[in-house]
């Protein structure tokens, strides 16, 4: 990780942040210091997994394995917890033992990364570039903000497959000084609505309510482990949510009354648990439902999607109180 050109160690990179960070990976790191190293930056986080050692005389590691690739060094990494725990703090972290929102969520973009990069650098190559201004794209630091976006336009139920050949096609890149961030750009502006429209447009295939679905093929191994951290991060949402209707805590309170009916009652409960899961990702003690206005793109991201669903959960309380006015100003009336 850079910070003014040096090179950090995870734990001293802890409560820094940067525009880009760039994390060394090997089989020994632990999943606390990549869950540090992949949150540091600002915009982008990119991983280098060492899978060779330049030093021939170097004695044989124990995280030394000559069929290592770069899935099975990160998927090793996700199961090796380094932290040390007391007695206390092993009562405490089986109580909490799923996690927070905040760390599984990063773990799930990391294995994404992973497991997705061989199919985005395929369609990058074959979507109408040149060979020279396809390395490029995929060499550049704006690569994996471009495939994350790729994944939230999937998500949203776009063919990126063919979407993304018709961008590149619809106009040259002679000026662009970073072409994927060109046509991250572009692929954001033709993906902000889902696709589809009236009854045709579907949900997006969101986690949470928050985290686009990674989708697409992918290894057996990757995919589990997709599969348990969305497992995780659900579950997690829900015991956020049911800790702040057993303690009264005022922004679930803030939400309105939970309807009695099963089906209302199941909208207002799914709805809630976005914004649960907004408030444990980005660690948010505030009162309010919310909390104060983010300035990072991604969690701007998630406060819209939160937001929608504030909406429609204070919605009708608002729209009972107007019924409730109304009502009494017609007694006045009558009186």
């Amino acid at each position: 990780m850079g910070h003014l050109g040096y090179a950090l160690t995870a734990h001293r990179a802890q409560g820094l942040t940067t525009d880009t960070a760039h994390v060394l990976v090997e089989p020994t790191t632990t999943r606390e210091n990549l869950y540090v190293a992949m949150t540091r930056g600002r915009e982008s986080n990119q991983a280098y997994v060492i899978l060779d050692r330049p030093d021939d005389h170097a004695t044989a590691h124990p995280g030394d394995n000559p069929d290592a690739t770069a899935r099975t060094v990160l998927y090793g990494v996700f199961q090796h917890s380094g932290a040390e725990l007391s007695a206390h703090e092993t009562i405490t972290a089986e109580q909490d033992r799923w996690g927070s929102i905040a760390q599984l969520a990063a773990e799930y973009e990391t294995i994404t990364a992973a497991a997705q990069h061989d199919r985005w650098t395929t369609l990058v190559r074959a979507s109408g570039l040149t060979d020279e201004q396809a390395q490029a794209v995929i060499e550049s630091d704006a690569f994996g903000a471009l495939t994350a976006e790729l994944r939230r336009a999937e998500a949203n139920h776009h063919n990126v497959d063919t979407l993304l050949p018709r961008l590149i096609k619809a106009r040259g890149f002679a000026d662009a000084d970073d072409i994927a961030s060109v046509i991250h750009h572009r692929l954001a502006n033709a993906t902000t609505r889902p696709a589809g429209s009236g009854r045709t447009r579907q949900a997006p295939r969101l986690i949470a309510g928050l985290i686009p679905e990674a989708t697409g093929p992918m290894t057996p191994d990757m995919q589990q482990a997709l599969a348990e951290r969305r497992h995780l991060i659900e579950t997690r949402a829900e015991a956020v949510l049911d800790t702040a209707l057993h303690t009264h805590q005022p922004w679930v309170t803030a939400l309105g009354p939970i309807p009695a009916s099963g089906r209302e009652r199941q909208q207002w409960r799914r709805r809630a648990l976005v914004v649960a899961a907004y408030r444990d990702r980005y660690q948010i003690t505030d009162p309010t439902p919310l909390g104060t206005q983010p300035e990072g793109t991604a969690q701007k991201i998630d406060r819209a999607r939160a937001e929608t669903a504030l909406r429609t959960l204070t919605r009708p309380a608002i729209e009972d109180e107007r019924r409730r006015s109304a009502a009494q100003a017609t007694r006045h009336l009558d009186l």
